[in-house]
């Protein structure tokens, strides 16, 4: 690994990595289901959900040092976190589903904070009321958080549909990320069941129909400066744009609400590097361009890539473009550079860098938006 961040070198971003705030973490005696429990067993921490154990994990999700620590171990310098997935409010009655985003919101802040200048992070709103979460938006970037997490679907709706316009078009206005991740039982097949399908297959599937959803209902190409980014390096939504292409040539349905080709809205969309296959993700950033692509390592759990810096690192990318995926495009859309002032004077060491060379600016796949900034 090389080393510690130096006056020009700009720090490795992970823009994937979950987070469970303590004071999130149900109480003793308390009765309030939503909130997971942290139990000890065999000299380790588990948490458990709805009574059963998560067993995926295999890294800190509760302790911000940790969290801080591990990354640092593995080469990141600053971590964006982002609410683990279980815990944003789908299901829940809408009064129970503002408290909890609040709460969670809250935490995330706090989080922010103790990070001393190494974290950021995006919070949740309530989807299925979307002018609410439009609201809850605005009141979570004014707390200091970058954006939000949202799952692909939200009550079998998938987000192209029009119902979660006033949610987009204050994305788009406040110019905040919107990490769109799958629900993790979202198709909810019976096959997903078997062999760890719901996560090797179904979890990418659900991501790439959210992708999809979103460029055949029009709804990238009408909010260009819309920052989307899709986890898993946007599922197997790769293996498919050519055919939606192809459909979009052929079918009317498939162009009625579309006027340019899908690949086109598709590589306006932000992608982490969780690939899992280092060719694919050679053959991603190729397609959309490097300006589009930031490393993610989806920690603590044990689907997450374990060396996303050495992922980047395979690729032989050249300088410029490799320092855009490892940490450059995140320091761009998370505003880093503007913070940096802000951790100067104390806290945690300079977090680790890598060399790299001057960020450009959003590339073929941004659609020539301005960045907002």
């Amino acid at each position: 690994m090389r080393g510690r961040e130096e006056p020009g070198r700009a720090a490795v971003v992970d823009v994937h990595a979950h987070v469970l705030g303590r004071d999130l973490v149900r109480a003793p005696g308390r009765e309030e289901p939503w909130r997971p429990v942290l139990a000890g067993r065999g000299g380790r921490r588990v948490v458990e959900l709805g009574g059963r154990p998560v067993d995926s994990l295999v890294g800190e999700l509760v302790d911000i040092d940790g969290i801080l620590d591990e990354s640092s171990r593995a080469g990141i310098g600053h971590v964006l976190l982002s609410p683990w997935v279980a815990l944003l409010p789908n299901g829940l009655d809408p009064g129970l589903a503002a408290e909890v985003c609040r709460l969670q919101n809250e935490s995330l802040a706090k989080a922010v904070v103790a990070g001393r200048g190494s974290v950021s992070a995006l919070g949740a709103v309530t989807l299925s009321r979307p002018e609410e979460a439009a609201v809850q938006l605005e009141e979570a970037m004014s707390a200091g958080l970058a954006g939000v997490e949202v799952t692909a679907s939200v009550g079998g709706a998938y987000l192209g549909d029009d119902r979660f316009l006033p949610f987009f078009e204050a994305a788009e206005e406040l110019q905040a990320l919107v990490f769109v991740h799958p629900a993790t039982r979202g198709l909810s097949l019976p096959v997903s069941g078997q062999y760890y399908l719901w996560n090797g297959l179904a979890n990418p599937v659900e991501t790439a129909l959210a992708a999809a959803h979103l460029v055949l209902s029009g709804t990238i190409e009408r909010h260009p400066r819309l920052r989307v980014l899709l986890a898993h390096g946007g599922g197997v939504l790769p293996a498919v744009w050519g055919r939606l292409d192809r459909a979009h040539q052929v079918r009317p349905e498939a162009r009625a609400r579309l006027g340019e080709p899908p690949r086109r809205s598709l590589r306006r969309f932000f992608f982490d590097t969780l690939t899992h296959d280092r060719a694919l993700l050679s053959s991603l950033v190729q397609e959309v361009g490097s300006s589009q692509v930031m490393l993610g390592s989806d920690r603590p759990f044990d689907m997450g890539s374990p060396h996303p810096v050495e992922d980047v690192l395979a690729l032989g990318l050249p300088g410029e473009a490799e320092a855009q995926v490892l940490g450059g495009n995140a320091a761009r859309l998370l505003r880093l550079g503007e913070r940096r002032g802000e951790a100067a004077g104390g806290g945690r060491p300079p977090p680790p860098g890598l060399g790299g060379g001057a960020v450009t600016g959003p590339g073929p796949g941004a659609g020539g938006a301005s960045s907002g900034e």
